[in-house]
């Protein structure tokens, strides 16, 4: 019985948690400080339900190419896709390994996903690997606060947070050094903490090449 009930917590609820979270306010205005810049061929990393695709900016951008692992999400994501102001093409596909040739993408956008990937550093080499030269990634995720107190929270909270309510989501990821590690050098960087527990709200966004 413990087992269905975590079954079915994992399969509904927290999908709908994140989706949630995904789709709050302050959320949505970092989300529309990144994605409307992207341009050119797309590729999005982690879909989910399709928040980002209202966002992309039909003059610049030709077509969007989003994936995620997850055949669910990608059927909610479905509408998101219909409705957005550009062509957009859902592909169930795992960040880790692209199901594409090398050097075919001009942006790669990535968004509240790579807390969630579990080798991530292989994901961006995968980005880095899909993207044309002179390409940018694109990103806004949270992850690791610079305040020692914060970032003692988010080490002791991580792995109940990422079992349990979290679905996977890691509190304390390096986002910058995790670029780093994959090959990227970040030409633009900005943080924030936006509104809510410190510990989950710590924001980094900006581009990489």
């Amino acid at each position: 019985m413990a087992n269905a009930r975590t079954s079915l917590w994992e399969r509904y609820a927290v999908p709908a948690l994140v989706d949630w979270g995904c789709g709050v306010r302050p959320v949505k205005r970092q989300r529309d400080k990144v994605v409307p810049l992207a341009q050119g061929r797309v590729l999005e990393l982690g879909v989910g339900t399709g928040h980002n695709l209202a966002c992309y900016d039909a003059e610049r951008v030709a077509q969007v190419v989003a994936i995620d692992p997850s055949a669910p999400l990608l059927r909610r994501a479905a509408r998101a896709a219909r409705e957005a102001p550009v062509e957009v093409e859902l592909v169930e596909a795992s960040a880790e390994a692209l199901p594409f040739d090398d050097a075919s993408f001009d942006t790669v956008v990535v968004t509240y996903t790579l807390c969630s990937i579990p080798d991530a550093v292989g994901a961006l080499r995968e980005a880095r690997r899909a993207l044309r030269p002179g390409g940018v990634l694109r990103f806004v995720e949270h992850g690791l606060a610079p305040d020692p107190d914060v970032a003692a929270w988010q080490r002791r909270l991580d792995p109940v947070w990422s079992r349990t309510i979290g679905g996977g989501c890691h509190l304390d990821r390096d986002i910058p050094a995790l670029l780093t590690a994959a090959g990227f050098e970040v030409d633009r960087f900005e943080t924030i903490y936006l509104p809510g527990p410190r510990w989950l709200n710590f924001n980094y966004w900006g581009a990489a090449r």
